[in-house]
């Protein structure tokens, strides 16, 4: 029994709304669309100081890493999916250049509204007033229903989320980054801070469901941590605080079982260059044997360059993936 006064509020009684009926502010139509190599040939024509040396030193490494079979990882905040990245992130994936994906709890969300209806990022400045936001009946019910499935199954939440987008029928589930780490098997880890996303307030939302799968996808990312040691890659994207503290926390956790991690590279892709990204992901992990990069610009730039380059790299040597 508490001591407190005040009960915890019951979700039992919240109104939810058809997914369909909700607008959203992004579509697949303004997604962006595959690379080729070539693409990469505006690098030839910058200069080699400050972010252009380093853009190039982040391909040379994840090349290096691909070739040498050493782990390339990403974190992904929730806003890569919702400027329309998923193709380019699926391209990377398709072609074993990554080799695990970690995602916050709000990645899932954009990923199954993108892959269940082609739309997503709901205007929260008009539907909080009336109580309408993150009400979306199948979002809340589908995911809430995959945290339960994989807590009973022993499953992270990445790969219930993926297993669950893949089985839907629909044209633009091929937009799906979960989906697509799902069917080439490549580890797809949640991280969920409760009530940080729209699905823990709808009824079906069973809290240690969702925090027993997140559990089971941090110590599965620990795991692919691991894999770093000696040339691996680590590419944080446009999370600010959640994912940062999340892989400091599995560097620490696989130091401390005894695991050798050093000699690899970080960085942080970002528009405005954070604190906690810094500290956690470009400086702590690799102080004394790495190197850390830091990238500022638009995800929707960045990120189409990184990955021509990438594909042009690849076709001049060759290299492979580690998984």
């Amino acid at each position: 029994m508490s001591r407190y006064e005040v009960a915890p509020l019951d979700f039992g009684n919240l109104v939810t709304v058809p997914l369909a009926s909700r607008p959203g502010k992004v579509s697949t139509q303004s997604f962006a669309r595959p690379v080729c190599a070539g693409d990469a040939a505006l690098l030839d024509r910058m200069p080699d100081v400050l972010g252009a040396s380093d853009l190039r030193a982040l391909v040379t490494a994840i090349t290096e890493a691909n070739r040498s079979r050493r782990r390339v990882l990403f974190g992904i905040g929730a806003h890569v999916l919702k400027v329309g990245l998923s193709p380019l992130l699926i391209q990377l994936v398709e072609g074993r250049f990554i080799d695990g994906i970690a995602f916050n709890g709000a990645g899932i969300i954009h990923d199954f509204e993108i892959a269940a209806c082609g739309s997503t990022s709901e205007d929260v400045d008009a539907s909080l007033p009336g109580g309408r936001f993150g009400v979306a009946r199948e979002t809340g019910e589908s995911l809430n229903r995959a945290a339960r499935e994989a807590a009973a199954e022993g499953i992270g939440l990445g790969e219930a989320v993926g297993r669950l987008i893949a089985g839907i029928d629909g044209p633009t589930t091929a937009h799906s980054l979960l989906a697509a780490c799902w069917r080439h098997k490549v580890p797809a880890t949640v991280h969920v801070a409760i009530g940080t996303d729209v699905s823990h307030i709808h009824p079906s939302a069973d809290g240690s469901a969702i925090g027993a799968a997140s559990f089971t996808d941090f110590r599965l990312f620990a795991a692919l941590v691991s894999g770093l040691d000696k040339g691996g890659v680590y590419v944080n994207l446009g999370s600010a605080v959640l994912l940062p503290e999340v892989f400091l926390k599995a560097v620490a956790a696989v130091r401390n079982l005894g695991m050798p991690l050093g000699g690899f590279t970080t960085a942080n892709l970002d528009f405005v260059q954070h604190y906690r990204p810094l500290t956690n992901v470009v400086r702590r992990p690799v102080a004394g044997d790495g190197r850390g990069l830091s990238l500022t610009g638009h995800h929707e730039i960045l990120v189409p360059l990184l990955a021509a380059a990438l594909l042009r790299a690849r076709e001049s040597d060759g290299g492979g993936s580690a998984v």
